[in-house]
């Protein structure tokens, strides 16, 4: 039976994150998810994804990454590996971040 393949996206630093990993659990350390075995394309392709090729730099001689609960938008299981990407996110349309206790306005006090 083949190990299954999970397509993760989250959002880090205004970019929207979609990697594909073997291997993703709860982490120990509250608040966390934790990936391992991140799968990329082969490198004997042809044509190269610039985006791709910037993940695999960014995730070269990473064994696990922690990522926090509040960034993940999306976790599938899928049949077979994609091509990882990131992109910009454009701040509009149903994705945002869960407000923190820091960045909730508060009233003044003459209200």
């Amino acid at each position: 039976m083949p190990q299954p393949i999970y397509k993760v996206v989250f959002q880090s630093q205004n970019q929207v994150y979609e990697i594909y990993a073997r291997q993703i659990f709860q982490s120990d350390m509250w608040g966390f998810i934790e990936i391992e075995e991140f799968l990329f394309g082969e490198r004997s392709k042809l044509l190269v994804d610039p985006s791709e090729e910037k993940l695999k730099n960014e995730f070269s001689g990473v064994k696990r990454s922690y990522i926090p609960m509040h960034s993940i938008i999306r976790i599938d299981e899928v049949d077979k590996e994609g091509t990882a990407k990131v992109s910009e996110s454009s701040g509009s349309g149903n994705v945002s971040a869960f407000p923190m206790p820091g960045m909730m306005p508060t009233p003044s006090p003459e209200e």
